[in-house]
């Protein structure tokens, strides 16, 4: 028997029918000029899809907000341009036999990545800070928070009409929906602030609640997750388990149906006396499905990857103990994926010599 097999039992969550555990993360590409995937795009994800990957997540996709995005390529998920593309994606996927979430977003108060380039409006943000102390916009009003929140859900249900497989919130790494959760850049003293993660999550539990209105009961919904910020790396919002659970439990009743755990390395434990990682422990709290992710099946991780370094295949064993003990239901691998689109089936049948490296060079195309 391989040694991966446990990999490759099939995994279900309400309509969500998956061959495999093997997520494909969301990665960021900006090969959408104008927000609009081409067709370059399209055969970037069905090659994926043909190799046998379980699920494939999508870059981030923005909602409709003048400043949800913080570059012109990365891809919307309304107007009827970026959705006919979207509809091309979607299409070429099942043809491929994979199934696939977009992953909506909102990069709230971050720098612009394109230095040449302003989005057509105010940033938007619970208190106007890019960082703690960092003011670089105004707070989000009531009206511009409401209209965010159908924003996300309007955008929920335009997947699910074009038929994607399920939807992914990304509430991570410190964009808008992490900006609420975290106590250094949501100052706020009304009823989206507070001094208690219950109380600073209630943006995400009201974009939760507006999704599943739109999408329905069996609709799958994950929600991405981290900690750790890219404003701040060794932020921990939850300090404890009791606090975790506080933060989650909310989420799950106002319908995350998945939790994808972000962390850096998958490998490090989330609290002392235990060696269960982010997805570990929110699965035990909430006993919600979780995916792990963080330099899965190679070595070094991606931060360091931006600044040039380089990485070699890994071996999964620490991986395999994890998951054939239960701590998470999937995986989601990213970095390997952007250079070898047959990655899954290479692992699959125990070609581990195949493995290819990975460079930043490859962020250069589509491959």
């Amino acid at each position: 028997m391989s040694p991966t097999q446990s990999l490759f039992s099939p995994f279900s969550c309400k309509t969500l029918q998956l061959p495999n555990r093997i997520v494909m993360a969301p990665m960021t590409r900006s090969f959408s000029p104008g927000g609009v995937p081409t067709d370059e795009v399209t055969a970037y994800y069905r090659r994926r899809a043909a190799s046998a990957v379980g699920l494939i997540v999508s870059e981030g996709t923005v909602v409709e907000r003048p400043a949800a995005s913080n570059d012109p390529d990365v891809p919307r998920f309304w107007g009827d341009d970026a959705l006919a593309a979207w509809q091309k994606v979607i299409q070429g996927v099942h043809a491929a036999g994979g199934l696939m979430a977009p992953q909506l977003w909102h990069v709230g108060a971050v720098r612009n990545r394109r230095t040449s380039w302003q989005p057509p409006g105010p940033w938007d943000s619970p208190s106007g800070l890019s960082s703690p102390g960092k003011k670089i916009a105004e707070p989000m009003s009531e009206s511009d928070i409401a209209d965010t929140i159908a924003a996300f859900a309007r955008a929920a249900g335009a997947a699910k009409r074009q038929g994607f497989d399920a939807i992914e919130l990304h509430g991570a790494h410190g964009y808008l929906i992490d900006q609420f959760f975290w106590e250094g850049t949501n100052l706020r003293q009304d009823g989206y602030g507070g001094g208690t993660l219950v109380q600073r999550g209630r943006f995400a539990a009201d974009i939760l609640t507006a999704v599943r209105a739109e999408v329905g009961p069996d609709y799958p919904v994950i929600i991405r997750l981290s900690q750790w910020k890219q404003q701040d790396y060794a932020v921990q919002m939850a300090r404890t388990p009791q606090e975790m659970e506080a933060w989650l439990r909310p989420l799950a009743d106002a319908g995350a149906d998945i939790f994808h755990c972000s962390q850096r390395r998958f490998w490090e434990p989330e609290y002392a006396g235990s060696d269960l990682n982010f997805a570990g422990w929110a699965k035990k709290l909430t006993g919600k499905p979780t995916i792990t992710v963080g330099s899965v099946g190679l070595s070094g991780e991606f931060i360091a990857s931006f600044g040039g370094e380089g990485s070699q295949p890994a071996a999964l064993d620490e991986l395999l103990r994890r998951f054939d003990r239960g701590d998470f239901d999937l995986v989601a691998v990213g970095r390997a994926l952007i250079s070898d689109p047959d990655w899954v089936l290479k692992v699959r049948d125990g070609r581990a010599s195949e493995l290819s490296d990975y460079s930043p060079t490859a962020l250069a195309k589509l491959v």
